[in-house]
């Protein structure tokens, strides 16, 4: 699996401007991201990425009026918890941040957390952000507040084949047009990256 990315750095009312082109407000979750470096390279110097999420649902939007409202106070649904290992390998575009990406569920973190220290693997970095999704058709956008970092847009879809990435990053780049958002203003680098600079 491929995963096409566009990120942007955003301005207030963002959210608006989603739900002016048709963003369906899926959920509102907080973030938790535990990445790891490999005992047998650097993952900095090649450019991937091991990372073990933990994931709150705050809300669930059930009607498009969520999707204007920029507000705090949704209560969180600990029983709604979910844990995700990845692996993104290097970016393989120079448009995009497109990278294969494999992830599996996890049911305990600290066993997982364990499972990698055992092996040789040391925590890097945390990574804490709010994270607002919106879908437009086969787009996934998301609204991230990022701790240390400010607010950034995501454009992501999944494809199955190296084929298929072209076709994605220019629907990513023509839904930023619609948002009167700059493909040229993307950044390529992770949360992470833009952390540790």
């Amino acid at each position: 699996m491929y995963e096409v990315e566009i990120k942007v750095p955003v301005e207030t009312g963002i959210r608006d401007r989603l739900a002016a082109i048709g963003a369906e407000s899926v959920e509102r979750v907080h973030q938790t991201d535990a990445y790891f470096d490999a005992p047998h390279r650097s993952f900095a110097e090649t450019d991937e990425a091991l990372r073990i999420r933990r994931e709150r649902v705050e809300s669930r939007a059930t009607d498009r009026s969520e999707a204007s409202s920029d507000g705090d106070g949704a209560t969180i649904d600990e029983t709604d918890a979910r844990v995700r290992m990845t692996y993104k390998g290097p970016k393989i575009d120079a448009r995009s941040k497109t990278r294969t990406e494999a992830e599996i569920a996890v049911d305990d973190a600290p066993t997982a957390t364990a499972l990698l220290e055992g092996l040789g693997f040391e925590r890097a970095a945390t990574v804490e952000k709010d994270r607002h999704r919106f879908q437009i058709g086969a787009t996934t956008a998301t609204v991230d507040d990022v701790a240390g970092l400010g607010t950034y847009l995501e454009l992501e879809r999944d494809v199955e084949s190296e084929a298929a990435i072209d076709a994605a990053r220019d629907a990513l780049e023509d839904t930023l047009a619609d948002l009167d958002l700059d493909p040229d203003e993307q950044i390529r680098r992770s949360y992470l990256g833009l952390l540790l600079d």
